[in-house]
């Protein structure tokens, strides 16, 4: 369950936003400012779980420091940590703009 985590208004009537966990249908966390921090986030958490918990030590891989790379659609980007999602390995891509995205493992390649 790729995408557990997900960014929503928070419901709290404030201009804020909150990462909700699908997997069990309640916030983790709440009264964020700034949107593109609560997906970062998200990201994070799906980093760190999976649909059933905890993801396995041998299902991420951290990139430290970061590696420059390139999509198939020949956008250029950060990679920074990789998980392994239903037998497949995907990259937690950020393009030049901060937006993150999960791609698959066969459609990036290190610049």
């Amino acid at each position: 369950m790729l995408g557990r985590f997900t960014v929503r208004p928070s419901d709290d009537g404030s201009n804020r936003f909150g990462v909700w966990d699908g997997a069990v249908n309640g916030w983790r966390a709440t009264g964020i400012d700034d949107e593109a921090r609560a997906r970062e986030l998200a990201s994070d958490l799906d980093v760190q779980y999976d649909a059933h918990g905890p993801r396995a030590a041998d299902a991420v891989r951290h990139v430290d420091p970061a590696q420059q790379v390139q999509r198939a659609t020949w956008t250029t980007g950060e990679l920074d940590v990789w998980i392994r999602h239903n037998g497949e390995w995907l990259g937690r891509f950020r393009s030049k703009d901060g937006e993150l995205s999960w791609v698959s493992g066969k459609d990036l390649r290190p610049l």
